[in-house]
């Protein structure tokens, strides 16, 4: 009797067809795993094109292709496990069992998935609009279960888990269409206030991007401590917002200079009192 006989029992022939079982089920579970991501990630991106050729929300996709993919590689993990001997019912008993650690341990994961649902269901935002949130403000580029994917205007990817944001605050520069362009033009006491205000409604009467319903707005908006400044309330499309308000800044600037428009410095008049 050898050695492995007397200590566990079984002949040398036996131990070689356990480790060629074990060997098999280990090569046979790795590729499950392997093949099982590829067919996931395969699966996921059909969904992707196949909601797209239907028109469906951009925010719906990404989502639905991220949670399907993700299910996916939770069952090949699953059936994985099973091939190298694991009774299912005592893998799920495991997970019962530490079922609550895991959930304590990942509620924050849980809380973003609960986000992105309510995300995808309310819409307070949809891909390709333009938003603040959570202190950043950039143009949505995805939603998947877990988090939403903004682009910042220089180009900066900010990654933003989906329970804060749908717990949020969230400022939708996109849904209504049009902005409002907010700007003060300063000019030095003394000036024309009448002519000025006629050089800035010319400028925005020629800008054909500058919406005529709602109506533009000009008006003394303050006597500042060194200037008049008139505040302009111009109308655009969203996609127009940027371009506006730069061109308006440098045609103003510009238009006052040939119209003799003096734009005064910060200044500050200083009486002295001789005393005696």
């Amino acid at each position: 009797m050898s050695k492995l006989e007397s200590i566990f029992g079984i002949s040398w022939t036996e131990f070689n067809q356990i480790i060629v079982k074990i060997g098999l089920n280990l090569i046979i579970a790795i590729a499950i795993l392997i093949i099982g991501f590829w067919l996931a990630k395969f699966i996921g991106k059909a969904i992707k094109r196949v909601m797209s050729r239907g028109g469906m929300d951009a925010g719906l996709i990404t989502f639905v292709a991220s949670l399907t993919s993700t299910i996916l590689k939770v069952l090949v993990v699953v059936t994985s496990i099973t091939q190298l001997g694991v009774q299912m019912t005592s893998f799920i008993a495991i997970l019962g069992a530490a079922g609550l650690a895991i959930g304590m341990a990942f509620s924050g994961t849980l809380s973003n998935f609960a986000g992105g649902v309510m995300i995808l269901v309310f819409k307070p935002f949809k891909v390709e609009e333009f938003i603040n949130a959570q202190g950043e403000n950039g143009t949505v580029k995805e939603i998947t279960i877990f988090h939403t994917v903004i682009l910042t205007a220089d180009n900066k990817t900010i990654i933003i888990p989906n329970g804060p944001l749908a717990n949020g605050n969230i400022v939708n520069f996109a849904r209504a269409g049009i902005r409002r362009v907010d700007m003060v033009f300063g000019f030095a006491y003394g000036e024309d206030y009448n002519k000025a205000k006629t050089v800035i409604d010319t400028i925005i009467k020629s800008d054909s991007r500058i919406l005529k319903d709602p109506e533009p707005f000009i008006g003394l908006g303050e006597l500042g401590n060194s200037s008049v400044n008139v505040a302009v309330r111009p109308w655009v499309k969203v996609e127009d917002y940027w371009a506006v308000h730069f061109d308006m800044n440098e045609k103003v600037y510009k238009e006052f200079a040939a119209n003799g428009i003096n734009i005064p410095f910060p200044q500050m008049d200083v009486h002295l009192i001789k005393e005696n």
